[in-house]
């Protein structure tokens, strides 16, 4: 049984939401080369198949300065702290 992926807006504007929570541009990193579409893409599919919402969502609504780390259990905690390191 497949699981079924979110919708695809919203969790497009979560991806680059946590991104710009950790002060990083997904769109200067496309720019710059330095993430590939095929990544960015595959960001966000993943983030569509994630089942912490919830509490990614909250943790954005919490979030009011630069932060060093994703949410706990984020599809992409890795591609986002290999861009803070």
């Amino acid at each position: 049984m497949t699981a079924s992926l979110g919708d695809p807006s919203l969790h497009f504007f979560m991806t680059r939401s946590v991104a710009r929570a950790m002060g990083i541009s997904l769109s200067d990193a496309l720019r710059k080369g330095e993430l590939a579409p095929e990544t960015y893409s595959s960001m966000v599919t993943r983030c569509r198949a994630c089942p912490l919402v919830g509490p990614c969502q909250a943790w954005l609504a919490k979030s009011h300065a630069c932060r060093d780390t994703p949410p706990p259990g984020c599809a992409n905690g890795s591609v986002f702290s290999a861009f803070t390191h």
